[in-house]
């Protein structure tokens, strides 16, 4: 299994079970079938209302005494209501107490977005904070604090774009250690990798699989299926494994981790098989080949209602969609694709 490994040594492996939408025993169970399996990463959140039930799974295996807590990589987020000074240290150690930990692996700032103080899903302008009235930079000292008292290892963010990141670099004490976003095929999002790596952030992929299973709301129309693309289904042929194991090995080919999410023990265990597929230069430079630049986490839900978030990842200029567009275009012309 790949791994990034840390300033401080401290190693996370490539893949990572992800349990956004998972609640429940569903998600209790997936977290014993992972570790059983062989995972140690395990990534949560605040907002994903499953800490508690990922605590328990957690205790329960640590205290069997043949997986012990310093194995396993525990990542969970800052939610958009604590970001003023006097909430994120309070909301890390909520976090903490639902996970029956001491301490996190890995602390993120999960959205460049603000609201107000007790609002879980804001309905209105209102309930919004800008970033004038809360900067990241606000949040950013508490985060580098809690890591400084112990109550965290790493710290970083997620669904930030170059132009956010670059910003916080140049004004914090301690240099984010993780950027989570949005990768996969159809997002490759090179430019950001790029700069990530020129600063020594790491990246992991949320959503890799393409995220089929969130609300319809979320959906756009006539998404594509990441499982049905050609190329993908030609490579795992190839290789003769699953189209999901092609789709999560690329990441870890591409030094990113990523963190695919499901409840299904058969799934659990394949995806994490996924990390002895080698892929070759023309597995890669065919997937390359197919960035359309395209999103299935909009942020649109926060722009619906906000208070001047209107352009979440900092791509609605007209220069940018003009190169977007451009890049879809001529990879077109290259496509491998039946």
């Amino acid at each position: 299994m790949k791994t990034l490994q840390f300033s401080n040594k401290d190693k996370m492996q490539c893949i990572g079970l992800g349990t956004w939408k998972a609640k429940g025993n569903k998600v209790k169970q997936a977290v014993k079938d992972a570790l059983y399996a062989g995972y140690r990463h395990i990534d949560t959140a605040a907002a994903y209302d499953n800490e508690t039930d990922i605590g328990e799974a957690l205790a329960e295996v640590f205290a069997e005494g043949k997986i012990f807590r310093e194995d396993v990589f525990i990542t969970s987020k800052l939610w958009n209501n604590a970001h003023q000074d006097g909430q994120v240290l309070p909301a890390l150690q909520h976090s903490l107490d639902k996970l029956q930990l001491e301490y996190l692996d890995l602390y993120l700032i999960h959205w460049p977005v603000a609201f107000k103080h007790g609002v879980n899903s804001p309905q209105k302008p209102s309930d919004y904070l800008s970033l004038e009235e809360v900067p990241i930079i606000e949040t950013w000292k508490k985060m580098e604090q809690a890591k400084e008292a112990g109550m965290v290892r790493h710290i970083g963010v997620s669904n930030f774009s170059d132009i956010k990141l670059k910003d916080l670099v140049s004004k914090a004490k301690i240099k984010p250690e993780m950027n989570q976003v949005e990768l996969h095929p159809l997002l490759q999002q090179d430019d950001l990798l790029a700069y990530c790596k020129s600063e020594g952030i790491f990246m992991t992929a949320y959503s890799p699989l393409g995220s089929g299973d969130r609300s319809d709301a979320m959906k756009g129309k006539d998404e594509p299926n990441l499982l049905e693309l050609e190329t993908i289904k030609k490579i795992a042929r190839k290789h003769n494994a699953s189209e999901g194991q092609i789709l999560i090995s690329w990441h870890c080919h591409r030094g990113t981790a990523v963190i695919p999410k499901s409840t299904s023990t058969e799934h659990i265990e394949e995806n994490f098989k996924a990390a002895r597929i080698e892929l070759d230069e023309t597995d890669i430079k065919e997937i390359a080949r197919l960035d359309e630049c395209r999103r299935f986490i909009t942020g649109e839900f926060f722009e619906e209602h906000s208070k001047g978030y209107t352009d979440i990842y900092d791509e609605k200029s007209p220069i940018l969609e003009g190169v977007r567009e451009g890049i879809s275009k001529v990879k077109s012309l290259f496509s491998t694709d039946e």
